[in-house]
């Protein structure tokens, strides 16, 4: 089994080049979310959790709390009501009944930016 960071060969001032997974948040209606993040952390009916690259593979409840997720250098913060995340090969896929609220924090987040 071949590690991370194995084949990687850092030399003075190089940087190992961070792994990313898809992040798709599909709602009944249509996917409010779909692309590439670094790390996403999310609030569970048994407290938080942190996701990067390689986690294991989970199904879990998210409670209501903030969803974070790191694009790039920048965080996000969107309220969350509660839904069903699937974590593996680095794909999390979040299910959500009502995307209202987490439609408006994204646009207004993204727009600020």
């Amino acid at each position: 089994m071949k590690l991370p960071h194995e084949g990687y060969e850092l030399r003075c001032g190089e940087q190992i080049e961070e792994m990313t997974l898809n992040l798709c948040v599909p709602t009944p209606n249509r996917i409010v979310w779909d692309s590439e993040v670094k790390e996403i952390i999310l609030s569970t009916n048994s407290g938080q959790i942190g996701v990067l690259s390689n986690h294991a593979p989970i199904a879990t409840a998210v409670d209501i709390g903030i969803l974070r997720i790191r694009l790039n250098d920048q965080w996000l913060t969107i309220a969350r009501w509660g839904g069903l995340a699937r974590i593996g090969n680095n794909e999390i896929t979040i299910l959500v009944n009502d995307e209202r609220g987490v439609v408006t924090l994204i646009r207004k987040k993204l727009k600020n930016s």
